[in-house]
């Protein structure tokens, strides 16, 4: 039996010890983790657990625990860091690509990391955000107007696959006909494939056109620089203030990483609405929610399910939990966002919750830097649907939605809708 192959905990089960480690794999577990991460927290805030490449690793469950890890200086993203025992399994990017493209700032620790990221940060202030809404309508409108007139329609092909990068590309100024080549499917690079996997010819073959894309985009800003983003990342490679390496892999990171956690986060906001057509029904008609009612919908079911590996340099204790030196940490930011000792009733969608001090977003040095633009990018596209697609209900039944079986994120490939007609 692979481990792929092996039988996904039960949902529900609180008669049974968990198992060391917690299988973290199975439909049933992808399309609804909740349960599971309930019982986890109550046995305590740190498990071993189990992904299906064969990755084992320390998943930190509890709201306090999670927000202590975020901001313990004693864990590293650097892949350095990492085990021969974490790396036979999850470092698998083969190279050249894993050193000129994985050392963006998730994979970075201080100081490298504090100078890297002061390079991105004026491009998502508020401020330029709030600047930027008017644009972000005319895009949602332009792709509402695209849609059927009259459902149904699949709103991750007719809106969420395309909007999160249409906005990425104004934001760090890419240019349309570069934008128009770029393959969604090049961002399935982030999901592993072993060496063995039958895919692993597709993984590669799609590390090469993101490469040679990523290679096309320097060439065209140090050609025709612009004050934006990019043309600002190429400068500061020629200054020699980052090196090609780190030009490649912050590329990487903000087209990989700047649009499909949104597209994502996206499809679940909008399953959270379906699922409760009275909230549903509430936001449609009273917009000024729509700041409120989106950290919600972020705490209530987050895009971004599990963080990326983190390290101890030496064999530690978390929580009462020895982490051997090496041994991948991750945080599940779901888990924490459901925490009774944090959020009363964590489990029910409550648009009027506040405060609402979600992890969604990570928190401390690693907090995201485009968390402005992801929150614009949600209210406006929650504003736009309701607002021009009366009647907008799922059109499969709930059993029927298929989760992506992404390791550390949650969404759909599809979302089918039917709506009364499009204004």
């Amino acid at each position: 039996m692979t481990i792929q192959d092996q039988e996904p905990l039960p949902a529900v089960n609180r008669q049974q010890p968990l198992p060391d480690p917690v299988p973290l794999m199975g439909c049933p577990y992808k399309s609804n983790p909740y349960p599971l991460y309930e019982r986890m927290r109550e046995a305590g805030p740190v498990h071993r657990v189990l992904f299906p490449s064969g990755v084992q690793a320390w998943l930190v469950t509890g709201y306090e625990a999670a927000h202590a890890a975020l901001n313990d200086d004693r864990l590293g993203k650097n892949h350095d860091r990492g085990n021969d025992r974490w790396r036979a399994r999850a470092s698998i990017m083969p190279e050249p690509q894993h050193s000129r493209l994985q050392v963006h700032l998730l994979h970075q620790d201080p100081p490298q990391h504090t100078r890297m990221r002061r390079f991105v940060t004026d491009a998502f202030t508020p401020r330029r955000v709030e600047q930027l809404k008017p644009r972000l309508q005319e895009l949602a409108d332009g792709l509402i107007d695209a849609l059927p007139e009259t459902g149904p329609a699949d709103l991750v092909a007719g809106f969420a696959a395309h909007f999160p990068f249409q906005v990425l590309a104004e934001v760090i100024g890419l240019p349309g006909e570069l934008a128009a080549r770029f393959d969604r499917d090049w961002g399935k690079v982030v999901q592993p494939v072993g060496p063995t996997d039958p895919g692993r010819a597709l993984y590669e073959a799609r590390l090469y056109g993101l490469q040679s894309y990523i290679a096309e985009v320097v060439a065209h800003k140090r050609e025709h620089w612009d004050d934006d983003l990019l043309s600002r990342l190429v400068v500061a490679r020629d200054r020699r203030e980052l090196s090609q390496e780190e030009l490649d892999s912050m590329i990487f990171q903000l087209l990989v990483a700047g649009q499909e956690p949104v597209t994502n986060q996206i499809t679940t906001a909008l399953i959270a609405l379906f699922r409760h057509p009275d909230q549903l029904a509430r936001l449609r008609d009273d917009p000024g929610l729509l700041p409120r009612a989106v950290e919600e919908l972020l705490r209530h079911d987050s895009a971004f399910e599990l963080t990326t590996w983190r390290f101890f340099d030496q064999d530690s204790d978390l929580y009462g939990t020895e982490i051997p030196a090496g041994d991948s940490v991750i945080v599940s930011l779901c888990a924490a966002n459901r925490d009774q000792h944090r959020f009363e009733d964590p489990d029910t969608l409550d648009l009027d919750r506040s405060p609402n001090p979600h992890l969604a977003f990570g928190h401390g040095i690693h907090f995201c830097p485009g968390a402005a633009l992801a929150r614009a990018e949600l209210q406006v596209t929650l504003g736009t649907l309701l607002a021009r697609l009366p009647g907008l209900h799922l059109a499969i039944r709930d059993e029927d939605i298929e989760w992506i079986p992404s390791v550390l994120g949650r969404g759909t490939n599809h979302l089918p809708v039917a709506y009364d007609r499009r204004l």
